[in-house]
């Protein structure tokens, strides 16, 4: 579906410039790159099609959101940004997470995904239960990313490529460590750990082993692990979907 992205004027497109710069720093300083990435994906991740509720408007500020069980551990990425964005008041709250997550791919060395700004923040959190539970298998992720968010299978492998930034933590998860052997930095390594097989001290949830077992998603791994480039340019785009999830659809 082709975009209509709104004109949010030049003091509104200066704020975004300037915000992006102090995200850098702030990012960088605090190496908390993958928990923003996180932040704008779980904001986003709760888009319905056919509803048209839910995505990144905005509502994970609110507590009732923030309360949900795969959101466990989000309230430290919200109050390193909150002093970030009272600098900026023009900007939503649904920009501003989404910008976060752009700056984080950015300032671990993954590609530049395009931002448009303008979304308008709304005041109903969605319903709990929409973000993927990584215990189940390829039935479930087509469920959430391709029924509900309205994404492709393509997606579904490359944005899974983006946790090659973070871990997990058992307190907000139940599951333990990292996928990759620097998780600060982004790369196509996710890729080649999952071809690599089990690894001690390095994590493989259900759903990264479906990736490697379904006949559509394994031909991507493939390709991703043996061409950085390939997954890069995937990523942006597949990202770049999901940021606009509901958002300038004409």
């Amino acid at each position: 579906m082709a975009k209509c992205y709104p004109d949010v004027g030049e003091e509104y497109q200066k704020a975004v410039e300037k915000c992006k710069r102090k995200l850098r720093g702030v990012i960088a300083e605090n190496n908390c790159a993958p928990i923003m990435l996180r932040i704008a994906w779980h904001s986003a991740g709760t888009y319905d099609v056919k509803t048209k509720t839910g995505g990144p408007f905005g509502t994970m500020k609110m507590k009732t959101e923030l309360a949900h069980g795969a959101n466990n551990g989000l309230i430290i990425a919200v109050n390193i940004l909150d002093p970030i964005k009272d600098l900026f008041p023009i900007l939503s709250y649904g920009d501003f997470y989404q910008l976060a997550g752009v700056v984080a791919v950015e300032v671990t060395g993954g590609p530049d995904v395009p931002f448009h700004p303008g979304r308008k923040d709304k005041n109903d959190p969605p319903v709990e239960g929409r973000l993927p539970d990584a215990t189940q298998g390829a039935d479930h992720l087509r469920q959430v990313f391709v029924t509900q968010m309205g994404l492709s299978d393509k997606d579904i492998v490359a944005l899974s490529g983006g946790h090659t930034l973070g871990r997990c933590h058992k307190d907000r998860s139940g599951f333990e460590g990292p996928w990759t052997a620097n998780p600060l930095i982004f790369d196509n390594s996710y890729f080649k750990e999952l071809l690599a097989g089990e690894k001690e001290g390095l994590l493989k949830l259900p759903t990264d082993n479906v990736l490697l077992s379904d006949p559509v998603f394994r031909p991507l791994v493939d390709k991703y692990a043996a061409d950085e480039d390939a997954f890069f340019a995937d990523y942006a785009e597949s990202h770049q979907k999901l940021s606009e999830l509901g958002f300038a659809d004409a």
